[in-house]
């Protein structure tokens, strides 16, 4: 798993240190013993966890510029793309919105496990923590892996993004029809498009979507 997950980083541009992957295969194993249990993630290959968790989740670090900001994780489920993005670029200070109350003891686990800071866990819906004024314009960056449709999530994001925020959604799967339709809502609360990356994971050929606005105010 270490290898593979350093090799194929690496061809994205994305570099690992020896600390880094030694947390990855302590959350590789925590994972796969906890899915014993709660049904936390689909595995059906050796390559799942690694690829298609990790790795896709570490798609991320190259368009985050501001490496000590803000980050909040919408639908965090296992931990991804939050607790590999913290692994990589610990400077970042990200919050992870879960509902699951299972999946939500998970987390807190892992991140005690891993000895990580600045990473709390919210147990509660993003629409309920919508009515606390607290979260409100907060976050430099607000992400999502595949949990939301883009105009749900635009809604949501306009809420806890600071002006100058990104919204950075992720998607398993070419976006037009959600690009369409988000098109008047996402003008309509002020986002001004970024960028749209297109990659293709390393040894499975899994397509991902990235899809990129920034709040304007």
């Amino acid at each position: 798993m270490r290898d593979i997950l350093f090799t194929t980083a690496s061809s994205l541009g994305i570099s690992l240190s020896d600390k880094a992957l030694l947390l990855f295969e302590t959350y590789h194993r925590e994972l796969l013993t906890w899915n014993k249990k709660i049904n936390l993630v689909s595995v059906k290959s050796t390559l799942d966890i690694p690829i298609k968790h990790f790795l896709d989740s570490l798609t991320l670090v190259p368009f985050i510029q501001d490496t000590s900001g803000q980050v909040l994780d919408i639908g965090s489920g296992a931990g991804f793309p939050a607790i590999p993005l913290k692994i990589a670029v610990n400077s970042l200070k990200i919050s992870l919105l879960e509902s699951s109350r299972k999946k939500t003891s998970f987390l807190k686990h892992i991140i005690r496990t891993l000895h990580l800071t600045d990473i709390p866990v919210i147990h509660n819906r993003a629409e309920y923590l919508m009515e606390d004024e607290a979260y409100r314009g907060t976050f430099t960056v607000v992400t999502s892996r595949a949990t939301l449709k883009l105009p749900q999530f635009f809604r949501m994001g306009a809420y806890f993004l600071a002006p100058k925020g990104i919204l950075i959604a992720m998607k398993s799967k070419r976006a037009e029809e959600e690009l369409r339709e988000g098109a008047n809502v996402s003008q309509n609360l002020g986002y001004h498009y970024i960028a749209r990356h297109d990659i293709t994971l390393p040894i499975t050929g899994d397509f991902r979507t990235i899809i990129i606005y920034e709040k304007s105010f």
